[in-house]
């Protein structure tokens, strides 16, 4: 990261090269660094309010720290040790371990201009949750949203629960027998894909070519990318209940009710979507100073899930928190939002009928990664205990 003042460029924010297709609902900027614009005098003030944000910076919340100017202002004065730069969400080791980052932002810089983003950052609870429905921020589509909502008619929930258990319990079988199996390549991997194809009747052996592509959207509309989210939630899903013996006991024979609520934990815990991009179609007010109008801003879905503002022990898998909450999906109907919910159902279902010791292999631990989407690559289980 750069010592130099964080600068926010004159042309628009690019959607060029999302880290992984499947991602309708983040639009993503180049990652390459905008080369900074000659700097422009800086607003004044607001009296008894935070500085303007076109072009300015926020000042951080710490006593001592402060956060880079642009403009004139930039010249300091500053404290001994001279400026503090923001960390960013795409420094190197945040796709194993974006954690430590966002609570530095959380805690210090709460508001953000990020150059490599090319966007404004927002990392605490209360502002991203606002932002994903606040009409100010445009440009977004997350399943379940109101606009979504409206959006499917017709959608036979029967039979979209018939499907995904029956796909389910067709793939928990063909790995019973193994002595040991890649739950993330022979399980997530085909059970969104497959459970769509079965809806739509695209025969099994033409399922991932064509289920990504107008199969898909046969039945979700714009959701119908959503299939490589859902992939990686499941995986999510499944590395958090396995990885702890005393949540498999408590899952194995769950009703369908706690099951929910420990599919909703892990979308807080370790949501699939880690960033979504908005723009502002006003100035709005959030913590730390005010997001100027027309401004690309990066929602850090994966540090609002762990705020302890909002979360008791965020970091902690517990799907009988009494502060549930997810900002993965809205609360409306959607066929995507739904299928996902009944495919966690399922998968915990049919994997633990198919095989009743089903357990991780000895000294293997999930491991997250993903800059923009994440969740575990491998989940090296023992189908027979």
């Amino acid at each position: 990261m750069s010592d130099a003042p964080n600068r926010e460029p004159d042309r628009a924010i690019r959607s060029e090269r999302p880290e992984e297709s499947g991602d309708p609902w983040t639009r993503l900027p180049s990652m390459t660094p905008a080369t900074p614009s000659a700097a422009s005098p800086t607003k004044p003030a607001r009296a008894g309010g935070p500085p303007a944000a076109s072009g300015a910076g926020i000042p951080a919340r710490a006593p001592g720290r402060v956060r880079p100017l642009v403009g004139p202002a930039a010249a300091g004065p500053f404290p001994p040790g001279g400026r503090t730069v923001a960390p960013s969400p795409l420094d190197p080791g945040a796709s194993l371990d974006p954690h430590g980052i966002h609570r530095t932002l959380r805690e210090e810089f709460p508001l953000t201009y990020d150059p490599l983003l090319r966007a404004w950052v927002l990392s605490r609870y209360a502002d991203v949750a606002a932002a994903l429905t606040d009409e100010r921020f445009t440009h977004g589509h997350r399943p379940g949203d109101p606009p979504c909502a409206r959006a499917h008619v017709d959608v036979d929930v029967g039979a979209l629960r018939a499907v995904t258990e029956r796909t389910a319990h067709v793939l928990a079988r063909r790995i019973a027998e193994r002595s040991q199996a890649d739950l993330v390549a022979d399980f997530c991997h085909w059970l969104p894909a497959g459970t769509v194809a079965a809806a739509v009747g695209v025969p099994y052996r033409d399922m991932m070519r064509l289920v990504r592509g107008r199969a898909a959207g046969a039945l979700a509309g714009e959701c119908g990318g959503q299939i490589a989210v859902r992939e990686k939630a499941l995986a999510s899903f499944l590395g958090n209940v396995l990885a702890d013996p005393d949540q498999v006991a408590a899952l194995r024979d769950a009703p369908v009710g706690l099951v929910a609520r420990a599919w909703t934990e892990s979308l807080r815990r370790d949501p699939p979507v880690q960033i979504a991009v908005r723009r502002t179609s006003a100035e709005v007010p959030v913590s730390g100073g005010v997001v100027p109008a027309g401004a690309s801003v990066a929602l850090l879905v994966g540090s609002a899930g762990r705020d302890p503002e909002r979360f008791r022990e965020p970091d902690r898998f517990d799907p009988f928190r009494d502060d549930p909450g997810q900002l993965t999906y809205g609360a409306g109907f959607c066929p995507a939002v739904l299928l996902a919910g009944l495919e966690a159902e399922y998968a915990l279902r049919a994997l633990f009928t198919a095989m009743p010791r089903l357990r991780l292999a000895d000294g293997f631990r999930p491991t997250f990664t993903g800059l923009i989407t994440r969740a575990p690559r491998s989940l090296i289980v023992r189908p027979g205990g």
